[in-house]
């Protein structure tokens, strides 16, 4: 918050450490978040805008039902009415907007910013395979309610999209870690295809 000339904001700091605590959650957690934070200290000299980056990272996953198809949206009104409510600037906040809204991943990057911030949301996707398969069991258990057939199929058609895509990262150092990105992707695809 000193970044942007604004006060501390306990109270909306409070907010987000409740809300990425909710029972539903196993992977988008605030360990999520710290881990997005400590990838973008690694990245930051090389932004645009890295205050409104690391803003975006905070609230990019504020809101989070694996009933709903509205989460970004919703974390992204969050940001804005927090912004909004302290001044910032018009630019700025539809920047932050944008850059939580580069999370639904339905579209390529715009800015060098966007991009930056959808390699580290998918830096998960490279880690070594044990914690990778932790990322998948966790994602299974925020969508136990979905029977497992069904997941089985939409989450296999999810990371075959990831596959299908030219490039999955974008920047350094992210680039480095195309191909193991892909080999656990081709793995867990594997996994759900064969019903393991």
């Amino acid at each position: 918050m000193a970044a942007w000339g604004l006060p501390t904001g306990l109270e909306t700091w409070r907010e987000l450490v409740a809300a990425y605590g909710q029972s539903q959650r196993h992977y988008h957690t605030g360990a999520h978040v710290d881990a997005c934070l400590r990838h973008l200290d690694a990245c930051a000299g090389k932004l645009d805008s890295p205050r409104e980056v690391e803003l975006a990272l905070w609230f990019h996953d504020a809101v989070y039902d694996p009933r709903s198809l509205r989460n970004e949206r919703r974390s992204a009104d969050w940001a804005r009415d927090f912004l909004v409510r302290h001044g910032a600037s018009p630019e700025a906040v539809e920047r932050v907007v944008g850059l939580v809204m580069a999370t639904c991943h339905e579209a390529p990057a715009r800015t060098k910013d966007e991009s930056f911030l959808v390699d580290i949301d998918l830096s998960i996707l490279a880690a070594d395979p044990v914690a990778y398969e932790r990322f998948e069991q966790a994602i299974r258990k925020e969508y136990r309610h979905v029977p497992w057939p069904l997941y089985r199929t939409g989450r296999a058609r999810l990371l075959r999209q990831f596959l299908a895509r030219p490039r999955i990262y974008r920047n350094e150092p992210f680039v480095q870690w195309e191909g193991r990105a892909r080999d656990n992707l081709a793995r867990a695809v594997e996994r759900l295809e064969t019903g393991e």
